[in-house]
């Protein structure tokens, strides 16, 4: 396993960071420990959950994910073995159960921090993120921005200041952000260093041979500015296993289960899956680990995010690890990504 140094952190993360968020709803918590003792026993030491796992999210299940972590961390032990990050949720419909008035003010992250530590059973996290902007802007592949200043939620300046706070008092090391834009990375940067507050370390954001839009913008802000990417969705949501090709749907699969989810399967999604798949047969590699390896290759990211509901897919994942892909594959990936060009945002 490689290992990455995150942003100007002192974290060095497993270049396959462990994605939880189907435990506590496609994945038991037995099948969840059985996922974190094969992650460890691969040299995995990167494990990423949120407040408001198992998606999809509702009161019923919120905070299991966690849970279900804490529980395997308090059995197995040596906790400062192990990068921990969590989320806290951001303002939307979906999270408006959480808590009332929800933003990224003391009263909200305070809240959200001390009940996450609980579940997890741990005194502090390594990597504390903010699951979305507390703004009106484009993030879950959103388009066409309207600025609207009324909207702005909590001030950047504020929300750095409690994290300030919580790094102080030793519950958080490091920040980051996720499904953030090249603006409010910046921003965040700005007043973190303006008034000596904490830096983030990291953006989370979805990026795949399907969703590349990273590189317009944001991509240079963090190789600038010492900040990495921890990138989400590098499979698509599992559409670039091809496993969901030529009208194929295998039960307990995610688009199964969640039909709703469709953003990777729109009519250019899948020519450029196929092409893709195509190309790893070619070539002879499993398409997942094509996939895979182009993303753990980019400059600007830390660490893949992998989900998995079996063993044999977690597997897979991991091994990609162990995937370096040639120049003339490189150049094939390029050589489609000019015909199918962010199919998905």
């Amino acid at each position: 396993m490689q290992y990455r140094k995150l942003g100007s952190s002192d974290l060095a993360v497993s270049r396959i960071c462990l994605g939880t968020m189907t435990f506590g709803n496609q994945n038991t918590e037995a099948q969840a420990h059985e996922q974190l003792d094969y992650a460890v026993a691969h040299d995995v030491n990167f494990i990423d959950a949120a407040e408001m796992y198992p998606v999809p999210t509702s009161p019923e299940t919120q905070g299991r994910t966690e849970t279900y972590i804490g529980n395997w961390l308090k059995k197995r032990g040596k906790r400062d073995d192990l990068i921990i990050a969590t989320k806290a949720a951001g303002p939307a419909e979906m999270t408006s159960y959480l808590r009332p008035n929800l933003h990224f003010d003391r009263p909200n992250l305070r809240e959200a921090i001390e009940k996450s530590l609980q579940r997890l059973q741990t005194d502090y996290v390594d990597l504390y993120q903010l699951h979305w902007p507390d703004r009106q802007t484009n993030f879950f592949g959103k388009l066409g921005y309207t600025h609207d200043a009324s909207k702005d939620g909590t001030p950047i300046l504020e929300t750095l200041q409690v994290l300030q706070e919580l790094v102080d008092e030793g519950k958080i090391r490091h920040i980051g952000l996720s499904n953030e834009t090249a603006w409010g990375a910046m921003s965040f940067l700005k007043y973190a260093e303006m008034h000596d507050l904490p830096r983030i370390v990291s953006v989370q954001n979805p990026y795949s041979l399907l969703n590349r839009s990273t590189e317009v913008g944001l991509a240079e802000v963090m190789q600038r500015e010492q900040v990495d990417l921890l990138s989400y969705s590098p499979l698509g949501f599992g559409v670039l296993s091809g496993k969901y090709l030529n009208g194929q749907m295998p039960k307990g699969s995610r688009l199964s289960l969640f039909p709703s989810y469709a953003r990777y399967t729109n009519e250019n999604g899948v020519a450029a899956t196929q092409a893709y798949i195509s190309l790893a047969k070619e070539h002879g590699i499993d398409p997942s680990q094509l996939a895979l390896a182009f993303v753990n290759s980019r400059p600007f990211l830390a660490s893949t995010i992998i989900g998995a509901t079996t063993m044999e897919q977690l597997a897979i994942n991991i091994a990609s690890d162990d995937v370096e892909l040639n120049s003339d594959i490189l150049e094939a990936i390029e050589t489609i990504h000019q015909r199918y060009t962010y199919p998905c945002p």
